[in-house]
């Protein structure tokens, strides 16, 4: 599924603040949003660190497929008093903005992300989740061509699957008969 660039990398950003751990300061929170192509990037502070890691628990039920989904992002794009408009700097092509150039790096990551989730919600709200792996909570935005991803990684799928696996060939061998004799 091809998705525009609010709905696929600010959605996938929103995921990455989720899954980023809550006691992130702000070299760490500068190094995420710049490994997911945020830009422009300017200073934050520990205060506005506080404020996305706020933002990102405010974020994560958007993940959990809940009846109140459209809510929940509506709730967000009102939490961020966007005013879009078109922007040209840097000799880009025209593009959205949801947050003035000049607002701090939070204020614009908060309308960055809000703005992408609604445009994933709008195009297919069951593209955003969570891992389906027990104990593994990690939130993903589905860009698979068949949207039927279940897993953040691959690596959780293959752990399932190998349960899974070991599970019916400990139940197989517990139902059959010892070696040399027939039931």
């Amino acid at each position: 599924m091809h998705f525009n660039p609010y709905g696929g990398s600010a959605a996938a950003l929103a995921a990455a603040l989720v899954n980023a751990d809550p006691r992130s300061g702000p070299e760490d929170l500068l190094r995420l949003l710049r490994d997911h192509g945020y830009k422009p990037l300017g200073a934050l502070d520990a205060a506005q660190a506080r404020e996305l890691t706020d933002w990102a628990a405010r974020l994560s039920p958007v993940f959990d497929h809940t009846p109140d989904q459209v809510d929940l992002v509506n709730a967000l794009l009102a939490g961020t008093a966007s005013k879009p408009y078109i922007s040209t700097h840097d000799q880009r092509a025209p593009h959205l903005h949801f947050a003035p150039e000049n607002a701090p790096t939070a204020h614009r990551v908060r309308a960055f992300t809000a703005a992408g989730l609604a445009h994933a919600v709008c195009d297919d709200p069951a593209r955003l989740g969570r891992c389906a792996r027990p104990d593994c909570r990690t939130a993903y935005v589905d860009t698979s061509r068949n949207g039927r991803r279940r897993y953040c990684t691959t690596r959780c799928a293959n752990r399932v699957h190998v349960a899974d696996h070991r599970r019916r060939h400990h139940t197989d061998r517990a139902g059959a008969a010892p070696a040399g004799q027939v039931r």
